[in-house]
């Protein structure tokens, strides 16, 4: 009860970001969100054709993306609960790891993997300052989460130090 915790707020919002697109997934498909200018981006002609193959998968991701021209796709829709992301660094990921394991059945063994993904491109990043509110928004959030206590790669959101630790740390009562 006494001491004091340490969060780490990416892998806890990371955490909170991945249930969030498990469940949304799971329960009508992730809600997208047209973006107001369409970004393009230059890739690889086996991406582009990658983008082509999959673009009901990318559309079963909240992603809306196609292919316009031989290393052009342009990116139209994305998750909304990841419209403060990179577009295309999560495309480039997503690609990435659609080029790992094929656009087959193969895709929803490696559905968790592809959402990891996604989640990590949408949480607050290291040495970002949150604000108040967002802290105690992000310690309400790992209440209500399961497996809250560490992301998606196993390692620790929190970690609780005692009093004990702590007059250890500081050599106090020696």
């Amino acid at each position: 009860r006494d001491g004091v915790i340490i969060v780490d707020m990416h892998a806890a919002h990371e955490r909170i970001t991945y249930e969030a697109l498990k469940r949304a997934l799971d329960d009508r498909g992730l809600v997208s969100q047209p973006l107001l200018i369409p970004t393009t981006m230059h890739v690889s002609e086996q991406e582009a054709s990658l983008v082509e193959e999959a673009t009901e998968l990318f559309g079963q991701f909240g992603l809306g993306v196609q292919r316009v021209g031989p290393e052009t796709v342009r990116i139209e829709h994305v998750p909304a609960i990841l419209r403060q992301a990179s577009h295309e660094d999560l495309v480039r990921d997503v690609l990435s790891d659609l080029a790992e394991v094929g656009t087959s059945d193969r895709i929803v063994e490696a559905r968790d993997h592809l959402l990891a993904t996604m989640a990590c491109h949408g949480s607050v990043r290291a040495n970002r300052q949150l604000t108040l509110s967002e802290m105690n928004a992000l310690l309400r959030d790992i209440e209500r989460t399961e497996r809250s206590g560490q992301c998606n790669h196993g390692r620790p959101t929190w970690t609780a130090l005692s009093m004990h630790d702590l007059d250890r740390l500081f050599l106090r009562g020696r």
